[in-house]
């Protein structure tokens, strides 16, 4: 059972870093193309979306786990 904690421990952290990656890599396409900016604005919005998505299953995972463990 450790393994798997540390699996997802490890899964969470790389979602983590590759959103921050992401957006990072959104906001210098849209200072650096102003005609494809809202292509960009668009899929860094998506990816916040899909990052507060991951926390609420992560936490949602954490309650149910300490209520029933």
């Amino acid at each position: 059972m450790d393994l798997v904690k540390e699996i997802a421990d490890a899964l969470i952290i790389l979602i983590r870093v590759g959103v921050g990656m992401r957006v990072v890599y959104c906001l210098i396409k849209i200072g650096a193309s102003e005609e494809e900016a809202s292509v960009y604005k668009k899929r860094a919005r998506n990816v916040v979306i899909f990052y507060v998505l991951a926390e609420l299953i992560w936490e949602l995972k954490v309650l149910v786990l300490e209520y029933y463990g």
